[in-house]
């Protein structure tokens, strides 16, 4: 029964992705904030199909952790799957900017989407330049209130592997004294990297405490922040028991 789930979910976001991204294409002429609300609608409806149709249920914690809209702030989250980089989108109440390579502005829809979003697309090519890119942009939209969002796994772990946490998200917050927003969860027992079948069960979102960076140096910064997701995952109920 999960194969036969997943394969209609996967189906009808297709389906659901295509129309939508030409009606996001009409929101250019709209103020920033006005398109971003109206592109995460598909992050919104995907998080509700993956709710009905594969019985994947949600529970945000710490919510009360959040820096006041306005600040910028950099969220350091744990990367287990796809869910996580929909559901964040929307979720956490402030606009979200990911750092992803430029290439990907080439893919037809789910690029062209991207291109509206003032995300911070980079030439992961270029070596040092790459970090450089990153913190001028993200300069610009921590001023704007914007949350740059940052992975610093770097790909995907399966729930139980051992991570290794690179410094980059670290490195970023302490360079704009920004605040970082830790957060872990387990969405890697109901959404897994491999294979493309998805399992019923209630995945757990837990925001940490600010981060504060201020004077702070980037390895003590991202100890703490390794520090506390690794101690909260093991604190998390298990997705596939609730």
């Amino acid at each position: 029964m999960a194969a036969i789930r997943s394969a209609i979910f996967m189906v009808l976001i297709v389906l659901w992705t295509i129309p939508f991204s030409i009606l996001c294409m009409l929101t250019a002429v709209l103020p920033y904030r006005a398109r971003y609300a109206f592109t995460s609608v598909w992050n919104r409806v995907t998080i509700f199909a993956a709710r009905w149709i594969l019985g994947i249920r949600y529970e945000l914690r710490g919510v009360e952790n959040l820096p006041e809209k306005g600040r910028g702030a950099v969220v350091l989250a744990k990367h287990q799957s796809a869910w996580e980089t929909i559901f964040l989108l929307y979720a956490l109440g402030n606009p979200l900017c990911f750092v992803f390579k430029r290439e990907l502005l080439m893919v037809p829809f789910f690029g062209w989407g991207l291109g509206l979003l003032r995300m911070v697309a980079i030439d992961r090519n270029s070596g040092q330049d790459a970090m450089t890119q990153t913190v001028d942009q993200a300069r610009v939209r921590l001023a704007d209130g914007v949350w740059m969002i940052m992975f610093p796994e770097g790909t995907r772990i399966a729930p139980g592997e051992p991570s290794k946490f690179r410094s980059g998200g670290s490195r970023l917050a302490v360079s704009l004294n920004a605040p970082i927003i830790p957060i872990a969860h387990n969405a890697g027992e109901c959404w897994p990297k491999k294979p493309w079948v998805k399992q019923a069960g209630k995945v757990t979102v837990s925001i940490g405490p600010l981060i504060e960076t201020v004077g702070r140096p980037v390895n003590e910064v991202h100890k703490e922040m390794v520090g506390w997701i690794e101690t909260e995952m093991s604190r998390l109920p298990k997705a596939r028991e609730a």
